[in-house]
């Protein structure tokens, strides 16, 4: 009987004292705020990469848009490949191809740039809907593409999930404008 009253007036006077409970409530909530902090986190990583790989491509594309290497040639100057100038500035930012790139890990080779022959032009007007393509005034345009891929690794968050690395794509494409 002493025992159980014991017992009994020790939890009433632990059910009645309130100390230690925020204690109880962070060691509960703790944890999964970290978790959502760090996926935040790694999802605001992953976009900026993509955005960065995004504003490179239209950068490559809209140079190589508007790239003319005859122009050179018809100077007498050396003539340039305006597709590997605009891969340098996808990548690097920069025509001559100076590290660092705007991503780390992202190379030439992640990134294509495919610039139309001008015997090889579509058709300005898409034949489904009728509607014009590329803001063009005339029957044929001819298109600059820039594309890219990069393997997002992560800080940490996915490779504790055990998610691989995920793979990021990107095109973008400009009308061809040679001067």
């Amino acid at each position: 009987m002493a025992m159980t009253n014991l017992l009994s007036r020790t939890f009433s006077r632990f059910r009645r004292d309130e100390r230690g409970t925020v204690l109880v409530e962070m060691a509960i909530v703790a944890p999964l705020m970290l978790f959502l902090s760090a996926g935040v986190f790694e999802f605001g990583n992953l976009i900026h990469e993509k955005l960065l790989m995004e504003a490179g491509l239209s950068d490559g594309a809209r140079f190589a848009a508007r790239c003319n290497s005859q122009l050179y040639t018809d100077a007498g100057l050396a003539a340039i490949d305006c597709a590997d100038i605009a891969t340098n500035i996808a990548v690097f930012g920069n025509a001559a191809g100076t590290p660092p790139a705007r991503i780390t890990g992202w190379q030439k080779s992640d990134v294509t740039v495919t610039i139309a022959d001008p015997t090889d032009c579509k058709n300005a007007v898409d034949p489904g809907t009728g509607t014009v393509l590329y803001l063009s005034t005339t029957a044929q345009v001819c298109i600059v593409t820039a594309s890219g891929t990069i393997n997002y690794s992560g800080v940490g968050l996915l490779s504790l999930l055990n998610i691989g690395p995920i793979t990021l794509t990107s095109t973008h494409q400009e009308r061809l404008i040679r001067f």
